[in-house]
């Protein structure tokens, strides 16, 4: 199991670093500043020994040379306070660019992900991949730029210093640090695990909030507040003691750190000391300071090092879940020569269709038909049947398994997936309405058509009197999934979106379920007036909305069981007579 989570944090790790590889101009920066910020720091601790020598020396004090000492501390303060801000701009820059690039290759591979994925996950589980594991990586990543070069730098650099002025104490130094880099190691290779299920967790909470916060009246309804809030108690239990193991394990790093740390500065403060007091001995008091800064400088950046590997731990865990999103196999690519639907007059066919959403549970079987151009096919049947799977497969939001479906003689596959949904215009039973204005929801399909024709479009699917009744008639904002737009209106304004396109084919799945009856006869007349010369597929429970339609196809576990008008399917006196007798019998 260790050894498997090391593989994927090595993984992680490789594709971390080929985003950064875009902006290495700005790493090369960031590595220069944090060598002239480090340079420039280790340098004041020379300048300040040499103040100390010169106040300490025999005879009486040079001001005017501890002054012109004092000037130049100020100056490289002010270099190293530039070159550090400059730093952590580079810094920036890199991170937040690495956290775009990867943000928008993540939405993108949604946009391209089968509905089968979408399906099978928690939507609120994605938005936190895509919001706050993203986010936790961030923070690792500018915290890792950060620290992590300016401490290798000091760390390397006060090691060249220390040489410089006594090889002897240096060894003391060099000799006790391979103790702190097992300490910070020994702890960070067990975190890993533990901020992995931190993130998991952390995904399941957002998406158990973010489903009962979509579906509220309904929890309300059902009085299941109760039990809501128990479920959410047992994840956020788990998630508190995630979050404490992985906390607690990543902060031992840094008092085991410090701890031997202070084993190296009494060390260097002993060994120094009797240096210093050595009859003959060149080291001085000055150059003894001077040491003991380099020491503390040279251990610091180890318990910084020790808490950027902490937080990197979080960081690639978090990054691995948004880079398994990445990495989903997307729908089937289109056909390099996809051929392009034109010239669309409606006729489509079924041709021996198989499809189920799991293997071991069937659904459609051997389904065949033919729709001429005009036709209005209405499918009804019990819920389960397949009705809706059968518009699936012919928008092509799933593939058949085996068969195929063809629009004018060509097969759905082998053209592309915007002039196939191009040639529809669909009408669901769940309306879907962005956060915008009523006009940019109207016109998203056409979003050329003059005003006009947008409310011509609107009257037409009488939504015009409503929207006129809204503080700012079409220009009115709307929230997210129609704001406080009843279900009705929200599914007249969908209507209105079709009827502005009128594309060759339409789909219309129970688009008239929520709207009340006096509303429902008007749409079936506009319905009736828009279906003119239009093959159009009918998906309806209640019968008296297809009884026009010139097939009507009775489903049952994916099958047709029978097939005709309606006057013809109730005089058969099967499986449709039984379903319409039971609608409206007395």
């Amino acid at each position: 199991m260790k050894k498997e989570s090391k593989v994927k944090q090595a993984q992680t790790l490789k594709k971390v670093l080929t985003y950064i590889k875009s902006y290495r101009l700005f790493l090369i920066f960031s590595l220069l500043f944090a060598v002239v910020t480090v340079a420039a720091t280790l340098y004041i601790p020379v300048l300040t020994g040499e103040v100390i020598d010169h106040i300490l020396a025999p005879g009486q004090v040079e001001f005017a040379v501890i002054m012109g000492l004092l000037q130049r501390m100020a100056l490289i303060i002010g270099l190293t306070a530039l070159a550090q801000w400059l730093m952590n701009v580079c810094n920036n820059k890199i991170t937040y660019e690495v956290v775009q690039d990867i943000r928008r290759e993540a939405f993108a591979k949604i946009e391209i992900l089968p509905l089968k994925f979408i399906d099978g996950h928690s939507h609120g589980e994605l938005v936190s991949r895509v919001i706050a594991d993203v986010d936790q990586f961030a923070d690792g990543l500018l915290m890792g730029f950060s620290q992590l070069f300016t401490g290798v730098v000091t760390i390397l650099g006060t090691l060249l210093f220390m040489v410089s002025i006594n090889f002897k104490i240096t060894l003391v130094v060099v000799l006790v640090t391979p103790v702190s880099l097992f300490v910070a190691g020994f702890i960070a290779k067990r975190t890993f695990s533990m901020f992995m299920l931190q993130s998991t967790t952390r995904g399941e909470q957002t998406a158990l909030i973010n489903e009962m916060i979509e579906n509220q009246k309904v929890v309300q309804a059902f009085s299941k507040e109760e039990d809501v809030l128990e479920k959410f108690d047992e994840i956020n239990h788990r998630l508190e003691k995630a979050s404490l193991q992985a906390t607690f394990f990543s902060s031992l790093t840094n008092p085991g750190t410090r701890f031997v740390n202070s084993l190296v500065y009494t060390g260097v403060a002993l060994v120094g000391a009797l240096f210093a007091m050595s009859a003959g001995s060149a080291f001085s008091v000055g150059q003894l300071t001077c040491f003991l800064s380099y020491a503390n400088q040279y251990t610091k950046p180890f318990n910084e090092i020790s808490g950027v590997v902490t937080e990197l731990q979080n960081a690639l865990a978090c990054a691995g879940r948004i880079f398994a999103l990445i990495e989903e196999e997307p729908q089937a690519a289109e056909p390099q020569n996809a051929e392009v639907l034109a010239n669309v007059k409606g006729n489509v066919a079924l041709e021996h269709v198989y499809f189920s959403y799991s293997p071991e549970k069937k659904l459609i079987e051997d389904f065949s038909l033919q729709v001429k151009p005009g036709q209005r096919v209405a499918i009804v049947g019990p819920t389960g049947c397949g009705k809706t799977t059968i518009i699936n497969l012919l928008m092509r939001f799933y593939d058949v398994d085996s068969g195929s479906i063809q629009v004018e003689d060509a097969d759905i596959r082998k053209v592309t997936r915007k002039s196939l949904r191009e040639s529809y215009g669909m009408v669901l039973q769940e309306t879907w309405l962005k956060a915008g204005t009523i006009r940019e929801n109207l016109k998203m399909g056409k979003p050329n058509a003059s005003d006009q024709e947008m409310m011509e479009a609107a009257k037409a699917a009488h939504a015009h009197s409503f929207i006129k009744r809204l503080p700012q008639g079409y220009d009115t904002m709307i929230g997210e999934e129609g704001g406080s737009l009843s279900v009705g209106q929200k599914q007249l304004l969908c209507i209105a979106r079709v009827m502005l396109c009128l594309p060759p084919m339409l789909i219309l799945d129970e688009a008239t379920s929520s709207i009340d009856t006096r509303t429902e006869m008007k749409i079936q007349n506009a319905f009736a007036k828009m279906m003119e010369g239009r093959t159009s597929f009918i998906v309806a429970h209640r019968l008296s909305t297809i009884q026009e339609a010139d097939i009507i196809l009775v489903m049952k576990d994916g099958h047709i069981l029978e097939q005709g008008n309606h006057e013809k399917l109730l005089a058969q006196g099967g499986f449709y007579a039984q379903l319409y007798n039971s609608q409206f019998a007395v």
